[in-house]
């Protein structure tokens, strides 16, 4: 029996097309091994992890100063913690400022290379994962439905949220030094990101490392879940008015970007409280157990922050959240995008 192999896939932003002169190859295979050796060919691809680690980096330089002023704020506030007790900052535009004329401007980038470093692991992971599981679940006949003709939202969701806690699960120690450098700022960089490496793990040991790794996945999850979907039905939804072409890449982003933030936010206040938190103090040159322990878990650091604080304090940072996420999304998927045409 003769059967045409398609060697791309035209669904949402997995349409990866070989060259032309093996885009269409005739085989003499039986239907269930032509369809069994697909997805081996598919997962041959390195396009979508390399592209998706270099669109993320570039996304990441462009709004890492929006992502500082955000981390600061989610700190603020916490009555347990006599360190950040005092609400310095009174939003994301007064935060912006007293960072710049208290610290310099070199300090909005405190972190950043642990960022980046991140995004190599992370968004190559997450995106290059969730692309090519989209290919598995087309070949083998699970994301498109026969009916409508479009994808299926849980073939979808299943794809993101297991990237998503893959990736998250594996980059969480490069998102602790990031949080870390972010809140000590200035004195930061006189460690640097070895220093700071050294000192978590001299301190606290390899689980200093992991520290917050639960409610990191958790966030990872729901944003995968809710980003990548979104932004592949949105971009679906708009090709008739748009085409595939940037107007319709920077609507979809906006859009799967508000999805995410209001999802993310309750879960990201309580990882960032939970990463900052220390085990273990310096004095004089000697590691000393903290008294108390702020944080039992994530489920813990919830009911206090909205005890002491109150329920609107799981939405603190989510404007520049938001602002950043919105921006984030833009360059990362229009990069993504313009990327797949070379």
């Amino acid at each position: 029996m003769t059967r045409i192999v398609m060697q791309g896939v035209s669904t949402g932003t997995t349409d990866y097309q070989q060259p032309q002169a093996h885009h269409l190859q005739q085989q003499q295979l039986p239907p269930q091994t032509a369809r069994r050796k697909q997805p081996m060919n598919e997962l041959k691809d390195w396009r979508p992890f390399v592209y998706g680690g270099l669109a993320s980096i570039t996304a990441e330089f462009g709004t890492f100063p929006i992502d500082t002023t955000k981390t600061r704020l989610q700190i603020q506030g916490q009555k347990i913690d006599q360190t950040f007790s005092q609400l310095r900052y009174r939003g994301m535009t007064d935060a912006f400022i007293k960072i710049t004329q208290e610290e310099g401007l070199r300090a909005l980038y405190s972190g950043i290379w642990p960022a980046v470093l991140r995004q190599a692991t992370y968004g190559t992971i997450k995106f290059g994962t969730y692309y090519t599981l989209k290919k598995y679940a087309h070949n083998y006949g699970l994301l498109v439905d026969p009916a409508t003709g479009g994808e299926r939202v849980w073939a979808n969701i299943l794809c993101a949220a297991t990237a998503g806690a893959v990736s998250s699960a594996i980059a969480n120690p490069t998102d602790v030094l990031k949080v870390r450098m972010q809140v000590h700022g200035k004195a930061a960089h006189q460690h640097g990101l070895f220093g700071s490496f050294m000192e978590i793990y001299r301190y606290e040991g390899v689980r200093g490392l992991w520290r917050g790794v639960g409610p990191t996945a958790q966030r990872a999850v729901v944003i995968a879940s809710v980003e990548l979907p979104v932004y592949d039905f949105c971009k679906m939804q708009l090709m008739h008015a748009f085409g595939d072409h940037m107007a319709n890449h920077f609507i979809s982003s906006f859009i799967a970007s508000l999805g995410s933030a209001i999802a993310s936010t309750p879960i990201d206040v309580i990882r960032t409280r939970l990463m900052n938190q220390k085990h273990l103090t310096v004095v004089n040159g000697v590691a000393v157990a903290n008294t108390q322990k702020l944080y039992k878990g994530s489920f813990d650091c919830a009911v206090q922050t909205v005890r002491n604080e109150g329920l609107l304090a799981l939405y603190k940072g989510f404007i520049p959240t938001w602002v950043r996420m919105g921006p984030w999304n833009i360059i990362f998927f229009i990069t993504y995008e313009q990327m797949k045409k070379l």
